[in-house]
């Protein structure tokens, strides 16, 4: 949970391509909740649990059944499953399934397998068999998983891994910036390429299919770099659609212990092993990493950041003549990695996701007892903490390390951000981040519970894997909390029963109590499904963070109930033998039960473990129980970040069908919900998306293999006209009788809004396409156009609102009351000019700003500064309102903090929320009066929604 200051701060969500309406569905990441088939008979004592959308079991337990395959276990999986063909459903194990990995325990083995369509990867299909081995003979005790019966997709790609990548890295460079224009969107200077394009770079991992109905063929793209804005890092997981080539799926892959957090980081190993050979140069140059009978290492010592003394494992680095944090001892009987504390204090997170930053060495003293710099840097705090979190995987479950298989541990601290406070921490693949802290917080690492969190995610990627987006991401978030505070809670000696026990983060500050202090609290009492928060996954990536505390809540109740030792053991074992990586909240549950009928607890305590879930919400269908305030639309859109737009009284969208297997389409109706939607656009394989309408006619942009077509079709019907193709992307329209607005980013990263009249081949663009000006964020009303402009002024680069007049071709600059930084969406009435402005280095607070259309009478319906500013990111208006949407000013994970819609009259008065729902509501238009439709993840599906008039408080 990030409560430092930053730089041109952004929103905590957005509706870009990840964020606008991204939830594909309410129980797991992709997976459609489509009615359950069922499974074969199976033995009278076996409990099998059916999937959803699949012939394939979920869950199959209480089985004792001999395998008849030999060979090594993962055949003998195959074999079993194979064998019954008809429970499982499962046609050809030997050929689409392929071994991930085999965990084994005493006579205990749990096999992992990767589901394969036609040879090509399915995204979260895993199955799981659960063995006995003895005297070489095998038993299958259960199974779970998914594998998905009903794909159907062709495998060949008609979008090559070229155009994939460049399509990925314009989504993400959109989705980053395209609710602001800031100062650093255009090139000093010709020619040279801009700071936007050289920020993010892509990497084609092949093709994986997206397991929506029939199947989505994509081609699986990695972006990383820096937010050309911020300087923030990025690393995003993007799918693009292998027939069409738009972005249909996309989340961060950076796991934190906080909620703004840097999006960055490495996942392909690289700088774990350009750690490990910089630590074993260490341990070489003193002579014992060869082992040879030498001792692996000494016992030094240092002070916590709570003054308490602890020991250290060391090592002397004799070339550096000083003991450095490098603790040999603890992985010497088996793999002989390195636990190893690095200096990073200075080092930019933007140097660290991502990569191995240069120049760092492991923290180093010239003794073996560390001081008080030590203690400050955190590296106390973080070696020690590393050790304990260690010890505690090895000594109560038998896990060497992280992979199980004695990885090296790595731990970088002191990191900051453009040289302020970074006040989060991260797992990145291969090593944990912590920030160094500021006035208020100590790093991050101060905390056993935070490293603790931390480390655990490492155990959940190199087990379950489940995918850190929508319920699976909170899961992952969820189990990472359970286990970080289970571990600190137990060094600290502290009773289950205390007020403070459930407490993460509680020790980080410098001033506050721990209540105060703390970012989340696992017996808060109140957290259940009730309090879900449906987002999209530019939001938390789906509330990894907002929700996690509705299943973690259920397993700390287990933990105060049945005690600790057997409430770990039970939370372990569902971990590393019953998940996979697209389970939600419903399979973690039956994981767990199931889990703790493995380990044979009485009926008394399996109680508990139900009553626990239930107490959290946490049962079948439990989905269906969340309400909503608004009028329905257009059910379960199934789209990202496919857009809206209103006017005349119709609105315009995008909708895939009801798994979100299709290509999306754009359908019309009428914004009082009266009569039946029209189908707009043709059925030709494209993605249509982007739509706006005037009441009369319906505009949007086709995604195909070729480039970007916009087509126009009038709501009275007709054939769909091509109006301007382009090989980059577009957004930003609109329409109004026979002129077409547009946004559309040139090859280096520079934006330009144009405009086509009818007739019109090329669009004519608002600044020339200049390369040293940018225009963005346009509106259209009354003949005239305004957008956000950027633009050279003497030595240095202005930003604002410029306006203008179609009939007369004459452009109007709107005043500004400062010097803005980025300017926001505008808007256009009859007599008014809105937009968006950031002035004032913060944490992403906006001023809403109103000026005549002359550009005079500037006036804030909402000041940037003060306790009422909004954390504003987009604005749509009409003649008599204008809505805002924007995050509150909250910092703590609640349904206040997720996108809301807020509205006030032309003039500034009567500011007000829209709705009350819960969740994300995002893609706002104005539909005419105080009207307004907009996508809604309240029910954790993208609903088509409005409400006429205003909700008001919202108490």
């Amino acid at each position: 949970m990030r409560k430092s200051r930053v730089r041109s701060g952004r929103p905590a969500a957005k509706s870009g391509i990840a964020g606008a309406a991204a939830l594909l569905g309410a129980a797991a990441l992709v997976v459609s909740a489509m009615p359950a088939q069922a499974a074969a008979p199976a033995p009278d004592k076996a409990e099998v649990i059916p999937g959803t959308g699949t012939a394939t079991p979920a869950l199959v337990d209480g089985i004792r059944e001999t395998v008849k395959a030999g060979g090594s276990a993962a055949d003998a999986a195959r074999g079993h499953l194979a064998e019954k063909q008809s429970r499982y459903r499962i046609d050809r194990p030997a050929r689409d399934l392929v071994p991930v990995r085999t965990q084994a325990a005493g006579a205990a083995e749990t096999v992992r397998l990767q589901q394969k369509h036609q040879g090509v990867e399915v995204l979260g299909g895993q199955y799981v068999v659960r063995m006995e081995n003895k005297d070489g003979k095998r038993v299958v005790t259960g199974t779970s998983g998914k594998y998905f019966t009903g794909l159907k997709v062709g495998t060949t790609a008609e979008i090559g891994e070229e155009l994939a990548v460049r399509r990925a890295v314009g989504a993400t460079l959109r989705d980053l910036g395209g609710h602001r224009l800031d100062r650093t969107d255009v090139t000093a200077s010709k020619g040279a390429r801009s700071k936007a394009a050289e920020s993010l770079t892509g990497t084609a991992r092949g093709l994986v299919v997206l397991p929506k109905g029939a199947g989505v063929l994509t081609q699986h793209v990695t972006v990383r770099g820096t937010d050309p804005a911020t300087g923030r890092p990025v690393l995003r997981e993007v799918y693009i659609d292998a027939k069409a080539g738009f972005p249909v799926l996309q989340y961060s892959g950076i796991k934190t212990f906080g909620k703004d957090s840097a999006k960055g980081a490495a996942t392909d190993g690289t700088r774990e092993k350009a750690a490990s050979r910089a630590a074993a140069k260490a341990a070489n140059r003193s002579g014992a990493a060869d082992g040879g009978g030498v001792s692996p290492g000494i016992l030094g010592s240092g002070v916590k950041y709570d003054g308490t003394t602890v020991e250290l494992g060391l090592y002397k680095d004799t070339a550096r003549n000083e003991y450095v944090m490098t603790d040999h001892a603890r992985m010497w009987d088996t793999s002989k990695n390195l636990l190893t504390t690095w200096d990073a204090r200075g080092t930019d997170v933007g140097e660290v996701s991502g990569r191995w930053p240069g120049g760092i060495k492991e923290f180093g003293s010239p003794g073996p007892q560390f001081g008080k710099e030590a203690t400050e840097a955190g590296a106390v705090d973080a070696h020690w903490a590393a050790g304990k979190v260690y010890d505690y995987y090895k000594k109560t479950h038998g896990r060497d390390s992280l992979d199980g298989r004695g990885m090296t541990i790595n731990s970088l601290v002191g990191v900051t951000e453009f040289g302020d406070a970074y006040v989060n921490a991260f797992w990145d693949g291969t090593k944990m981040v912590y920030g160094g802290g500021d006035s208020e917080y100590k790093t991050l690492s101060a905390d056993l519970d935070v490293v603790g969190h931390e480390m655990t995610h490492g155990v959940v990627e190199n087990s379950a894997n489940l995918v850190y987006a929508g319920q699976s991401g909170a899961l992952n978030e969820a189990i990472a909390d359970y286990f970080g505070n289970a571990i600190d809670v137990d060094a600290a000696g502290l009773a289950m029963d205390d007020p403070n026990a459930g407490l993460l983060g509680e020790s980080l500050c410098r001033t506050k109590s721990p209540r105060e202090c703390a970012f989340r609290d696992l017996n808060d009492g109140a957290t259940t499904s009730k309090n879900f928060l449906g987002v999209g996954f530019g939001s938390d990536n789906g509330g990894v963070h907002l929700n996690s505390t509705i299943f973690s809540g259920a397993l700390w109740d287990i933990r105060e109930d049945l005690g600790r030792t057997l409430a770990d053991k039970i939370a372990y074992k569902a971990l590393t033998e019953y998940m996979t990586p697209l389970d939600g909240f419903t399979e973690g549950r039956n994981a767990v039960l199931a889990a703790a009928k493995a380990l044979k607890v009485s009926a008394k305590d399996l109680n508990v473990v139900k009553r626990s879930f239930n107490a959290h919400g946490i049962v079948p269908n439990w989905e269906q129980a969340l309400g909503v305030d608004t009028d329905l639309l257009l059910p379960r859109l199934n789209t990202a970040g496919a857009g809206l737009g209103a006017g005349g009284g119709w609105y315009a969208t995008s909708k895939s069908n009801d798994d979100g297997s299709e290509a999306y389409s754009v359908w019309a109706g009428r914004a009082d919900g009266k009569g039946a939607p029209k189908l707009i656009s043709p059925n030709d394989g494209r993605f249509h998306v982007y739509p706006a309408t005037d009441g009369k006619t319906v505009v949007w942009a086709a995604y195909g293999q070729t480039g970007v077509d916009v087509l126009a079709r009038p709501l009275s019907g007709g054939l769909a006209k091509k109006l301007y193709s382009t090989p980059n992307g577009v957004s930003g329209l609109r329409v109004e009788g026979g002129v077409v607005v547009l946004e559309s980013m040139d090859n280096f990263g520079g934006r330009h809004v144009g405009y086509l009249r009818t007739g019109d081949k090329e669009p004519t663009w608002v600044d020339e396409g200049r390369y040293e000006l940018g225009t963005a964020l346009p509106s259209l009303n009354g003949g005239r156009i305004a957008y956000a402009k950027l633009y050279p002024q003497g030595d240095a680069y202005r930003i604002g609102t410029e306006v203008l007049d179609l009939k007369t071709g004459g452009k109007t600059l709107m005043g500004q009351s400062g010097n803005p930084e980025s300017i926001g969406q505008t808007g256009l009435n009859g007599t008014h000019v809105f937009w968006l402005a950031d002035e004032v280095q913060d944490e992403g607070q906006l001023a809403v700003r109103r000026a005549n259309l002359d550009g005079t009478g500037v006036k804030d319906l909402s000041a940037e500064k003060g306790a009422d500013a909004l954390f504003a990111f987009d604005l749509t208006a009409s003649d008599s309102a204008v809505t805002v949407t924007s995050a509150l000013p909250d910092t703590r994970y609640r349904n206040e903090s997720m996108p809301k819609l807020w509205q006030f009259a032309a003039d500034g008065s009567g500011k007000g929320r829209v709705s009350c729902n819960r969740g994300e509501q995002s893609s706002a238009a104005a539909a005419g009066g105080k009207q307004v439709v907009w996508i809604d993840g309240t029910t954790g599906y993208t609903d088509l929604v409005t409400r006429t008039r205003p909700a008001g408080a919202c108490g």
